[in-house]
């Protein structure tokens, strides 16, 4: 599901929940907010589609209006809102290993990937000490358990998927992920050392969109889409699933666009051992 798809469902909600402050004769935000003692701006976002409703507000504005019967109702809506935008705390609660798992069978039925990533090796051929890294800069950014050798195990058991089966992989990486430094410089080899060898692989395409290239599309975010089903977009605060076939349809003209501006083969690797040859140079602190 996609964010435009949980702000529509929002602002149906809060177009029925006015109804019924209206209906039960608040004529304002401000008197009903007196009536429940939450902040008027509160009604008003929620009214608006700007601000999801928990269980507990729907269950006291159901109560203060006069809609008890409604209270089951709309507490399955909004737990339906709540699964179109997963947020990442509650995602990640229990530690990261367990979203590391839950991808395992959606790759293992795809048979199509679209990866765009601008500024970070994707994850399915990152090095077990670069996604060691990834994985503790999303615990300590999110406050969540570390099982950062459970995640990272997980992860690689992924990659079985590049050598078994028929799956394609298009990958486009953007010049700055060869360079966005995450462990250091030996961390950072091992990891370009790795996309070397992964150049070679049959079902894997490799393309890198250059600094400089002229763009057919703005960066934009990172997504993967997988067949033309499902395409995952990770946001700082949460995990946005697009499934609606017009929106998966943009996400594929994105990338067929990025993919105007990468260069592939001899070129790829050259840019590949540039940056090698940078975070060499780095180590010797010679940058």
């Amino acid at each position: 599901m996609s964010e435009e798809q949980a702000r529509e469902s929002r602002e149906a909600l809060g177009v029925r929940l006015r109804g019924f402050r209206k209906d039960a004769g608040f004529s304002s935000g401000r008197s009903f907010a007196a009536a429940t003692g939450w902040q008027e701006s509160k009604v008003s976002r929620i009214e608006n589609g700007k601000q999801n409703a928990s269980e507990d507000d729907i269950r006291v504005w159901c109560r203060t209006t006069g809609h008890e019967a409604d209270i089951a109702d709309l507490v399955a809506i909004v737990r339906h809102i709540d699964e179109l935008w997963m947020e990442w705390r509650r995602v990640l609660a229990a530690g990261t290993e367990n979203r590391q798992k839950q991808s395992l069978p959606l790759y293992k039925k795809t048979r199509m990937f679209r990866i765009w990533d601008p500024s970070t090796i994707w994850g399915t051929i990152q090095t077990s000490e670069y996604a060691e890294n990834i994985f503790e800069q999303v615990s300590n950014f999110h406050g969540t358990p570390a099982d950062t050798e459970a995640a990272v195990a997980k992860r690689l058991e992924r990659q079985s998927c590049l050598y078994k089966g028929d799956r394609i992989f298009n990958v486009l990486l953007g010049e700055q992920a060869l360079y966005s430094n995450h462990g250091g410089s030996e961390v950072m080899r091992a990891q370009l050392d790795r996309l070397m060898a992964v150049l070679a692989l049959p079902r894997l395409s490799l393309g890198i969109v250059p600094r400089s290239a002229p763009l057919a599309l703005w960066i934009g975010h990172a997504f993967s889409m997988f067949d033309d089903k499902l395409v995952m977009v990770e946001t700082y605060s949460a995990e946005m699933s697009v499934t609606q076939p017009r929106e998966i349809e943009l996400y594929r003209k994105a990338f067929e666009f990025h993919r105007q501006s990468a260069v592939y083969g001899q070129a790829a690797r050259g840019m590949i051992l540039a940056a090698i040859e940078h975070f060499e140079r780095m180590g010797r602190g010679k940058l």
